[in-house]
């Protein structure tokens, strides 16, 4: 996708300006539809190493894995998006980013955002531009709806410093994103601050989630009711996709939700759903995500799944799902069998069933996945499974490269006890 902008004036005093008059307002209305597209569209094609730029893709650098740190440089002026999170910049000239994703619990409590009625609005972000003079806007993503009682100068963008929470009002608020002009960087997101006392009901663009593990016994399915956040979804999709979880093409419901506000999640199959009740909240990127799950053995009939506010009985969602979905989405979307991902989710079966712990131990000691002093510590355990649960926890914080040579290691040694728990898994 090739984002259009404005031509540049021959005039060397104009081209150093800001866009202005009727080519800055053509170029916005341009911007909104777009996040609009964003938001709607039933299945995104995230492109989350790469922003959407004025003469085509802008590589995105991953700078520290562990920190969710990125890195990139947009090299001449325009409108640049980061499709798979919604952030968004105008600049002036080219410019250097980093960036990293954060998260509102670490840094604002819950019991004071309950107290002084702020509402998280969206993601947060860790942004420096070098040189910062060069960023003429910046877009933070929101999905609060303006519709109904809600007021755009209840949004603020909070930035999280060394002396504390400082917010800002943003230049303006799109139904998508607010944009700050000529902005100061730091950690940083969009806050619904409400008049304490006020009793509202906010509405949210939402999105439904559906996700489907593949098993000739029994289909497993999870559904997602979260707010349309294009990181927060692209969090999830890479979570369900470690397990194998294959999205289906759902739309989201047509109008916007209540934040707050409790739906009961039904099937016509009346298939046990756990849990029935999903509350629509917010929990940052990176955070455990609630769903409701339900098994669909070998899925010979359509299921229509609904959702419903649960206050006022009313229906706010419905799909139905048939073989052939299953089908098609297993085809479509082919997954490379994952040794960490399998490592992790069997790890209490691991824990008590691993036989070769020796050979195991000399594997990874090998491989300089433990050293020597570590391989004593998990020895000098005092039980068995305390040693293969010091062995587990110890490479599982080492990262997806160690859980692989483990797996690699596991299906060595014990092949058999591999291949059950892979048959059992869904």
């Amino acid at each position: 996708m090739r984002i259009p902008t404005s031509s540049v004036s021959e005039d060397q005093e104009s081209s150093e300006e800001q866009v202005s008059g009727a080519v800055y307002s053509e170029m916005h209305q341009m911007i909104s539809s777009i996040y609009a597209e964003l938001h709607f569209m039933f299945k995104q094609d995230y492109k989350y190493d790469q922003f959407l730029g004025p003469e085509g893709n802008v590589d995105v650098e991953l700078i520290n894995k562990s920190a969710n740190k990125y890195r990139l440089r947009f090299p001449t002026a325009g409108w640049y998006l980061w499709s798979a999170t919604g952030l968004g910049f105008v600049v002036r000239d080219a410019v250097t980013v980093t960036i990293a994703f954060g998260s509102w619990s670490q840094h604002l409590a819950l019991d004071l955002q309950h107290h002084e009625q702020w509402l998280a609005a969206g993601p947060l972000f860790a942004v420096t531009a070098e040189p910062e003079e060069a960023v003429a806007e910046i877009h933070l993503p929101h999905f609060i709806s303006l519709q109904g009682e809600v007021d755009v100068s209840w949004f603020l963008v909070a930035h999280f410093k060394d002396e504390g929470m400082v917010l800002e009002q943003p230049s303006r608020v799109e139904p998508f994103y607010a944009v700050l002009d000529n902005p100061s960087f730091s950690l940083m997101g969009i806050l619904l601050r409400i008049a304490r006392g006020t009793r509202l009901s906010i509405p949210i663009t939402s999105n439904t989630l559906l996700y489907f593990h593949p098993h000739p016994k029994d289909i497993k399915f999870h559904l997602y009711l979260v707010p349309s956040d294009a990181l927060l979804t692209k969090m999830i999709d890479d979570e369900e996709d470690r397990f194998c979880g294959v999205r289906l093409q759902t739309s989201p419901p047509v109008e916007p939700l209540t934040f707050g506000a409790h739906y009961i999640v039904s099937n016509s199959a009346h298939l046990e759903i756990i849990p029935t009740e999903l509350k629509l909240s917010y929990r940052s990127p990176g955070e455990i995500q609630p769903f409701s799950k339900f098994y669909a053995g070998q899925m010979k009939e359509p299921i229509q799944l609904e959702i419903t506010e649960k206050r006022h009985e009313i229906l706010v969602w419905k799909t139905v799902v048939k073989p052939v979905d299953i089908q098609l989405g297993a085809a479509s979307a082919p997954r490379t069998f994952s040794g960490a991902a399998f490592v992790r989710e069997n790890h209490r079966q691991l824990q008590a069933r691993i036989g070769d712990l020796k050979g195991v131990l000399d594997d990874l000691q090998d491989n300089e996945v433990l050293s020597e002093n570590e391989k004593e510590l998990v020895e000098q355990a005092k039980t068995r499974q305390s040693k293969t649960d010091a062995l587990l926890s110890m490479v599982e914080k080492k990262g997806d490269r160690a859980l692989e040579l483990l797996f690699r290691s596991l299906s060595e040694r014990d092949p058999y006890l591999v291949s059950y728990l892979r048959q059992q898994s869904l």
